[in-house]
């Protein structure tokens, strides 16, 4: 008797997980779908009233088992697509900030603040023994200083730099207000992510810039997005993004885990397979919204 109730409940079991894997999730628009997102991260009349943010944790840079990698700052705290925190450098970019090429063979984290305000100026602060590298952007122009690489004195972003900082979303990421930041959105379509029903989401700056956003079907979170290209080894490699521990602060729902993923690619321009980068992960410790902060954090800073 207990062997055939069990096979019932086995078989019931089996026949609703047949049930939701045919039933996938409901067609909506992009503008819904965005809509249901913006209310799951407590709604856009509370996130119009955030002025300021400070966010505070450790960033992840890798031992001497992993590779060199630009790690995106959070979106949605000036932008995945926005300006980018460099690893330890190689020859694949000018790095923003660097840091020293020695690396341990254990993970090391590095702690670091991020100080942000409208619109899309951001200050960022990274310290590794004893020295603090700093980056600054007040929207228009961009400053960093780089006493990991033994340079004292304050540069300015360079072109590609400074292009790259002005695509960057504002402290309230790319869908909140979208429309009124001039930016168009398409259904792309249903897609799994992580095992996950998602919508995927085509956004276009008004500058031109197009990206792509995933949004889970049940949760409305943003589940990944789609970074800038990064170069290694000569060649382009695409980027995601993935938000993880959701926490709620100040009755916002933000991503306290941000992990990012450069994807191989067939070849390398040098003609040889590509070799895998580890996942770079920055996590945060705690964030504060509407904290009073000094203008002048968003100037140029002294060396």
């Amino acid at each position: 008797m207990l062997r055939k109730s069990l096979t019932v409940l086995m078989s019931l079991a089996f026949g609703v997980a047949l049930l939701a894997a045919d039933n996938p999730p409901p067609q909506l628009s992009a503008t819904e779908i965005v809509s249901k997102n913006v209310e799951a991260r407590g709604g856009l009349q509370a996130w119009r009233t955030v002025q300021t943010m400070t966010v505070s944790g450790n960033m992840g840079v890798g031992g001497n088992q992993r590779a060199t990698l630009p790690v995106p700052l959070p979106p949605g705290f000036g932008g995945n697509q926005g300006a980018t925190v460099v690893l330890p450098p190689s020859a694949a970019r000018k790095p923003i900030i660097g840091l020293p090429p020695a690396r341990p063979e254990k993970e090391t984290e590095l702690p670091f603040v991020m100080e942000l305000a409208r619109p899309r100026k951001q200050r960022f602060e990274l310290k590794f023994n004893g020295q603090t590298a700093i980056q600054v952007y007040d929207g228009a122009n961009g400053w960093k200083l780089r006493p990991f690489l033994n340079r004292r004195e304050v540069e300015p972003f360079s072109p590609e730099e400074t292009k790259i900082a002005s695509t960057q979303a504002d402290l309230d990421g790319p869908l909140v207000d979208y429309a009124a930041k001039g930016t168009r959105i398409e259904f792309v379509g249903i897609e799994k992510v992580e095992g996950r029903d998602t919508y995927k989401i085509k956004l276009t700056t008004k500058d031109g810039y197009s990206f792509h956003v995933w949004i889970d079907a049940q949760t409305f979170l943003e589940t990944k997005i789609e970074g800038q290209p990064r170069r290694l080894d000569g060649t382009y490699h695409p980027v995601e993004v993935y938000f993880r521990d959701y926490r709620q602060v100040n009755g916002l729902l933000i991503p306290f885990v941000l992990e990012t993923k450069v994807l191989p690619v067939t070849k390398t321009a040098t003609g040889l397979p590509d070799t895998p980068v580890p996942v770079e992960r920055i996590t945060m410790e705690k964030a504060v919204v509407n904290p009073k902060l000094d203008p002048s954090e968003f100037t140029k800073p002294e060396a």
